[in-house]
């Protein structure tokens, strides 16, 4: 499986950089939230973060044809760092590189903090409007299909492993968003 094709089975389409939650303010007069729901709300930040950095580092990697010199390791694991790897592999034979970066809405679906190794899934809407792949000695764009999806729905797999969360599956859908 290839992170970011799922759309075409010519063009790999990257998705993007989230956007994070908006903060809250707090005053000395909001009741203070119960603990079992603060919890719950600081993890679900904690992997929305991990995520931003996650599409961060991938299109740093996908920019330069490698992840050497970048932190994705650090955000991915399993089957989403195995197969950015081998996309990129595959990317790097052709002498394909990336331009600009997608975007992209993620939310959280379902967090599960009392596992030996919590979880979470999330569904995000990648948009790779923004994303262009190109030939890295010409700069010439790459043909994509035409009728390639370039805003489509992405299920996500997240586990914390120790205190760092990490992407581990990432699954493109046929479904636009």
């Amino acid at each position: 499986m290839v992170i970011l094709t799922g759309c075409s089975n010519d063009a790999k389409a990257p998705a993007t950089t989230p956007t994070p939650p908006a903060a809250t303010s707090g005053s000395s007069s909001s009741p203070t939230p119960s603990p079992s729901i603060e919890p719950q709300a600081a993890a679900k930040a904690a992997v929305l973060d991990a995520y931003d950095r996650f599409w961060d580092e991938q299109v740093k990697a996908y920019a330069k044809g490698d992840t050497k010199g970048t932190d994705f390791s650090r955000y991915a694991a399993a089957t989403a760092l195995v197969s950015t790897e081998t996309d990129l592999n595959d990317l790097r034979s052709k002498g394909i590189v990336t331009t600009g970066a997608p975007t992209h809405d993620a939310r959280v679906d379902k967090i599960d903090s009392a596992r030996k190794v919590p979880n979470a899934q999330l569904t995000d809407c990648l948009d790779s409007t923004d994303w262009k792949f190109v030939y890295r000695k010409s700069g010439k764009p790459v043909a994509m299909p035409e009728n390639r999806l370039i805003r489509y729905e992405t299920k996500v797999n997240a586990e914390k492993w120790g205190k760092q969360w990490r992407i581990v599956e990432v699954t493109p859908r046929q479904d636009t968003c």
